[in-house]
């Protein structure tokens, strides 16, 4: 499990006075983004190696609304399978309480081909860091989906 924090600013929110739908998949890309940085994967490098994610299913659950000033933990669960997909599942938490939960079938893009590489993880950790990439990609699991 990987975890990073956000704070909710005045400009995500709505009339309602809490973050807009919208937001919310902007958490979890912020989640996602600091997630393949920490593991060595900065955008940046996946693009000169000619790879980038993508996302190709996301769904949110709504269960108690953020507002202003709230410490947000974006919490992600990476699962790889033997497929060419793989999940990123997040929740966004206000200390204990669950506020949201998304989740997401994930890519990697070759760009050349503009197809799914064959095992993202594999191509992931080829490019990680050493001592963090191995940590955050783990080992397969056969709860991911497999296309």
């Amino acid at each position: 499990m990987f975890t990073t924090t956000v704070t909710v600013r005045g400009y995500e929110t709505d009339a309602n006075g809490h973050v807009n739908h919208a937001v919310y998949h902007q958490y979890g890309e912020h989640g996602r983004t600091e997630f393949l940085r920490v593991a060595g994967l900065d955008v940046p490098d996946l693009t000169a190696a000619g790879l980038g994610p993508v996302i190709l299913e996301s769904t949110v659950r709504f269960l108690a609304e953020l507002r202003v000033g709230d410490e947000v933990e974006v919490a992600l669960d990476v699962r790889f399978g033997e497929g060419k997909t793989f999940r990123m599942d997040t929740e966004l938490r206000r200390g204990e309480q669950v506020c949201a939960t998304l989740t997401g079938v994930m890519g990697l893009l070759d760009h050349a081909t503009r197809r799914l590489v064959a095992d993202p993880r594999g191509r992931m950790l080829a490019l990680a860091d050493p001592e963090t990439g191995p940590q955050l990609l783990g080992r397969p699991s056969e709860a991911a989906p497999e296309k």
